[in-house]
């Protein structure tokens, strides 16, 4: 009989450059405001964003120098990699593991390319084994903290008592970007954060939760919904449709069916747990799933403190849940390009 995937720990890191959102929205007044002509009307997204602070890998000024690909490279080598190294080493301690008992590291981001991977730059700081096994995940974005949660369950399940290191690192700031004078690049500068976060799950073993079950769905025609667009500068961002209606519209159909394929119901969900891509979007899916306004209290929290990091936010989210006390079934969801919807299962252990 399979043995049941156990959530060990979960743990968060974030840079060292605390960013105030006052701050951050003079910043742009200062980049953007002489040059664009709808800046005034677009700024308001930083007092309505429900975003108080942001931590960035590197400090404000840096972001107003000439910045093209080589100088973005190095600042995402060095930055996720320490990112990494503070978030893998977080949850290893509170598993009671050490980075030489970890038999796989599946690690996600999508705000920077490293060849070799992230886990590959860190393995010598860290202690891997030399046998350890790395699954480096690119392109997945947002939804990439709970996809990346799934494919980590679904390799522990395959090899009974190994340890699976799961690190998800996104650079969000190292995309923002002083030459595109567009609505979709003022928005993710008074959105994006930085951050890191880490689990570790092995089967067999006691822990905080079983992973009872992941799904995802992706909808057609939607690819100019959130991504990269790429340019000799680097990475450009895409938010080319209204994201909120869509998710209101969209993501509880979507919701029920991954829940019906694994024979379950949202009546036997006792904590929808969500990332939380901004406070429009969070608003949208507690009206989408017939929530309460206010329900995701941990979701605009974990916005207000850290902004939108990508990946990490939603374990950003599902750390603060725990340390609440975990509901007897979770559902941990987020969107993504793609554009998808991607749903693990959580079941407090007993």
């Amino acid at each position: 009989m399979p043995q049941s995937v156990k959530l060990m720990s979960v743990a968060t890191a974030v840079p060292p450059n605390c960013i105030d959102q006052r701050d951050a929205a003079a910043a742009a007044h200062r980049g953007f405001g002489a040059r664009f002509g709808e800046f005034e009307r677009l700024a308001r997204v930083f007092e309505t964003s429900g975003i108080l602070r942001r931590y960035t890998v590197r400090p404000l000024e840096w972001y107003f120098e000439p910045l093209g690909w080589p100088e973005r490279s190095a600042a995402f080598l060095d930055g996720a990699a320490q990112l990494f190294i503070d978030a893998a080493g977080r949850a290893l301690d509170a598993a009671h593991l050490t980075p030489e008992q970890v038999d796989t590291v599946v690690t996600i981001s999508s705000t920077g390319i490293a060849t070799p991977s992230l886990e590959a730059h860190v393995a010598g700081r860290m202690g891997f084994r030399p046998d350890i096994e790395r699954v480096p995940v690119f392109g997945l974005g947002c939804a990439g903290g709970v996809s990346g949660l799934s494919i980590a369950a679904r390799l522990a399940e395959s090899r009974p008592g190994s340890v699976v290191l799961f690190v998800a690192v996104e650079l969000c700031s190292l995309a923002f970007r002083l030459d595109q004078l567009t609505k979709a690049n003022i928005v993710a500068t008074a959105l994006f954060g930085d951050g890191a976060a880490a689990c570790v799950l092995r089967a067999g073993e006691s822990g905080l939760a079983d992973v009872e079950m992941s799904g995802q769905h992706n909808w057609p025609d939607t690819l100019d919904i959130m991504g990269w667009a790429i340019d000799p500068q680097g990475f450009g961002v895409i938010f080319d449709r209204a994201i909120p209606p869509f998710a209101e519209a969209n993501m509880a159909p979507a919701v029920v069916g991954i829940l019906g394929r694994a024979g379950l119901v949202l009546g036997d969900i006792d904590r929808l747990t969500f990332h939380p891509g901004g406070t429009k979007i969070v608003a949208a899916l507690e009206h989408g799933f017939g929530l309460g306004q206010g329900t995701l209290d941990h979701e605009r929290t974990i916005l207000a403190e850290y902004g939108n990091m990508s990946a990490p936010t939603a374990l950003f989210v599902l750390d603060r849940v725990i340390r609440a006390g975990l509901p007897a079934r979770t559902l941990l969801t987020a969107m993504g390009p793609g554009f998808t919807a991607s749903c693990v299962s959580l079941r407090r252990a007993a």
